[in-house]
């Protein structure tokens, strides 16, 4: 695994040993970050289930201002900390070392992240608790103009995501699994 473009473009990263973490692959990050490419430049990212940081990474070594890693496995927090340092991206980014649904609730009141990507384990439904949780909540870190994309299975399904609020606006799908990218949407806002 490596930084495909960017400031640290083919810098090798580290990943976290053990089958707990599927690193997304780099065609597929590449693939992804063709899509984002305009749409980098000086913005927050969030980065939930971030195993070993690749993309949240991926994203600054690209142009973000700021990135922010959460993963609850120690493991990855310590990888994703050694990814930093090794790329020179410390200065841009935080690791938080806890529950995704821990780490929502300590940015509640920050400035909105442009980008929320996530990758979380298959089949549990995590990706769901964390739609519900942005979409019930008035957070002040997602809005109408945060992109969020989930990485999941491609047997994943999203039908619920209309009824909790999201606009799908696009799914992009890969042999096993697919991005599915959505927005918020509130009173007042047409997408």
């Amino acid at each position: 695994m490596r930084v495909i473009a960017g400031k640290a473009r083919r810098l090798p990263l580290k990943t976290v040993q053990g089958l707990d973490t599927r690193p997304t692959t780099d065609r597929i990050k590449e693939t992804l970050f063709n899509i984002l490419q305009n749409d980098l430049y000086d913005i927050r990212f969030l980065d939930l289930f971030s195993g070993s940081g690749g993309i949240g990474i991926e994203a600054l070594s690209r142009g973000a201002r700021e990135a922010c890693f959460v993963d609850s496995s120690r493991a990855a927090a310590a990888c994703i900390r050694d990814n930093l340092e090794f790329t020179h991206l410390s200065a841009q980014a935080r690791v938080f070392s806890c529950d995704v649904m821990t780490a929502l609730a300590r940015l509640e009141k920050e400035e909105p992240f442009q980008i929320i990507f996530m990758d979380p384990p298959y089949g549990k439904e995590l990706e769901r608790r964390v739609l519900e949780y942005l979409s019930i909540r008035p957070v002040s870190f997602a809005n109408e103009e945060t992109l969020i994309i989930v990485e999941a299975s491609a047997e994943t399904d999203f039908s619920y995501a209309e009824a909790l609020g999201y606009a799908v606006l696009r799914e992009k799908n890969y042999k096993t699994n697919k991005h599915v990218f959505l927005k918020l949407r509130r009173k007042g806002y047409d997408l």
